[in-house]
């Protein structure tokens, strides 16, 4: 039977306010929590956007509940040596309740130093060579490492978890699924693709786990939830590889311009119809996936943990 857990958004929240969302989410049912990992919001209207690491050490004292970063990228911004630290750290805080969830990421977070973004195969080149390292250093010895991409020297990690911290990979097309397959230990990805996971499965024995996740605005005002949804998440309806390839809030704003309070209507379940929410998760379900992320849009979410507790997250588990 398929879990169900809570999406965290440090783009749109305070970490004081992350906290409190994650207590409500244990409170109402939720299984488990995600949390974003980003620089910059996507557009400025959002408003927020927390160093995660610290977010994750307050989860750790406020909530029993498992964590994952969706999604951390190790290639650019941060040395993939000191995102192992900080996933380590993180285990050991969180009693081994920790996956790091990794990505190749968004020009919008990992420009920042000043670095070429390079093209998307060159990425998961990368990404791969990130991950030999980060697994290497989560064994405890000391490592160093002269590659393509990435040097170390007598680097150790000391504060480590009992077991290593399992890594899963993003993916949204048929490529990055296989390499998903091929060097993660679970996939992550935001859309109920039944093919995506087949592929993903093929490549590796139908052995490990599939994460998906989703955004939904609930609101006893249909309309208005709409209006919310396209005003904080239209960024989530661009086409091709915009998401990956705009460098700041400011140029996400201005391509927002192009996407429609209609089309944010037909992505994105708003309102509080329970059937529209059920249906939406089910669709996760349905494909294969293991454990299903909700984040709710906008301010209320109160209300929302309140209909997710008595309306939803019982009908998905009958």
């Amino acid at each position: 039977m398929a879990g169900f857990g809570y999406f965290l958004s440090c783009e749109e929240h305070t970490p004081a306010e992350l906290v409190d969302q994650a207590r409500m989410a244990e409170q109402a049912g939720f299984e488990s929590l995600w949390i974003s990992d980003h620089y910059h919001p996507w557009h400025d209207g959002q408003g927020q956007s927390p160093f995660v690491w610290s977010v994750i050490g307050a989860l750790s004292q406020a909530v029993s509940l498992p964590v994952e970063t969706a999604v951390t990228s190790p290639l650019v911004r941060t040395h993939p040596a000191v995102i192992a630290q900080a996933a380590a750290t993180s285990a050991v805080q969180l009693g081994g309740r920790f996956r790091l969830g990794v990505g190749t990421g968004e020009a919008l977070n990992e420009h920042i130093l000043g670095t070429v973004w390079p093209e998307a195969p060159v990425r998961l080149e990368m990404l791969e060579e990130a991950l030999q390292i980060i697994r290497q250093l989560f064994t405890g010895e000391q490592t160093s490492h002269h590659g393509r991409h990435y040097t170390v020297e007598n680097a150790r990690l000391y504060t480590l978890p009992d077991e290593p911290v399992p890594i899963d990979v993003s993916a949204f097309g048929p490529q990055a699924a296989e390499v998903a397959a091929r060097i993660g230990d679970g996939l992550i990805t935001m859309m109920p693709d039944e093919p995506l996971v087949e592929r993903f499965r093929r490549g590796c024995g139908g052995t490990k786990p599939v994460y998906g996740g989703l955004k939904v605005c609930w609101g006893t005002d249909e309309r208005a939830a709409v209006r919310t949804a396209h005003r904080l998440w239209a960024t989530e309806q661009l086409p091709g590889e915009l998401l990956q390839v705009l460098p700041t809030p400011a140029h996400f704003a201005q391509a927002s311009q192009l996407v429609t309070e209609e089309q944010v209507a037909q992505a994105v379940t708003c309102g509080d119809d329970p059937d529209a929410h059920v249906g939406a998760l089910s669709a996760f379900v349905d494909a294969g996936f293991d454990t299903v992320y909700v984040n709710q849009i906008g301010k209320d979410q109160q209300g929302f943990f309140d209909f997710y507790r008595t309306k939803v997250l019982p009908r998905l588990r009958d």
